[in-house]
């Protein structure tokens, strides 16, 4: 674990496991690299070398008022590249986290990047428009937001249950994983977890998917109640040339962890497939 400071001054946090290819992993919102340990602890142990950083506002690193917005995050993940003078790297984004690799791969193009995995990624625009009518209303960002001023607490354990699919019939409740997801919420900052959302939903990627040129797998749960499948990976896995999509039937947003075993071996399948 260390940290590196980027131009502006903040600190970000990460996580530097094992030896080999670099998996650099980028997490959703309001999450932080602990969201992404089953996958690193898998891969580490299968030869791969597994980064993960908490986002700018998030986990561990600095909390500034500024910067809570798409290109800065991606200008980050691009620091930290470059701190830790990684060569083909692997870069894996959940939801926010995979609007972040998108937008550092349209900011600094893919010199440095093998492949790409976006998983329940938010690409490539969650906002409901003329122009993107599957879209989420802009009425759901602005209770968010509301929720988050009110009391972020309380929010944070009612988001769990869609997120992780908890509060459909029948569901297997985690209440440890439910707690894991209030404990990183709470890490995140107030502007953050505020200020995220209006970068999560009304940042248009359909220029950055554009600039993919590397193998792309696109992974995304059919009953995604967070970044609904319909306006997300069936329209990003078409835009991005030759792109793999692999929709699991019936899982939710945070798949990574309620399928954990599953992703796990897809991804170890993608990045061992020359």
């Amino acid at each position: 674990m260390g940290t590196i400071k980027v131009e502006d001054g903040a600190e970000i946090f990460f996580k530097d496991w094992g030896e080999g290819q670099p998996v650099v992993f980028s997490h959703g919102w309001p999450l932080s690299a602990d969201a992404f340990e089953d996958q690193m602890f898998f891969l580490a142990s299968a030869g791969y070398r597994c980064i993960a950083h908490d986002r700018r506002g998030h986990g561990r690193s600095s909390q500034p008022w500024t910067g809570n917005d798409l290109d800065t995050y991606a200008d980050d993940l691009a620091a930290l590249v470059r701190a830790l003078d990684l060569r083909e790297v692997v870069h894996v984004g959940h939801s926010t986290g995979g609007g972040e690799v998108t937008r550092y791969i349209g900011r600094h193009g893919t010199d440095q990047v093998a492949k790409a995995v976006l998983i329940g990624a938010i690409p490539p625009l969650m906002l409901k428009g003329v122009k993107n009518p599957d879209g989420t209303p802009i009425e759901a960002f602005d209770a968010l937001r509301s929720a988050v001023q009110a009391d972020r607490s309380r929010f944070w354990k009612d988001l769990s249950l869609p997120f992780y699919g908890y509060n459909r019939p029948g569901a297997a409740i985690s209440e440890g994983v439910r707690e894991a997801f209030w404990l990183q919420g709470m890490m995140a900052g107030f502007p953050a977890s505020y200020f995220c959302i209006k970068a999560f939903s009304e940042t248009d990627l359909t220029q950055d998917l554009a600039r993919f040129d590397v193998p792309t797998l696109v992974i995304h749960g059919s009953d995604d109640q967070i970044v609904p499948i319909k306006a997300s990976a069936m329209r990003s896995s078409k835009m991005i040339k030759d792109a793999k999509l692999l929709v699991y039937d019936g899982a939710p947003h945070g798949l990574c962890t309620t399928h954990k075993d599953r992703v796990n071996a897809d991804l170890l399948d993608f990045l061992s497939t020359p």
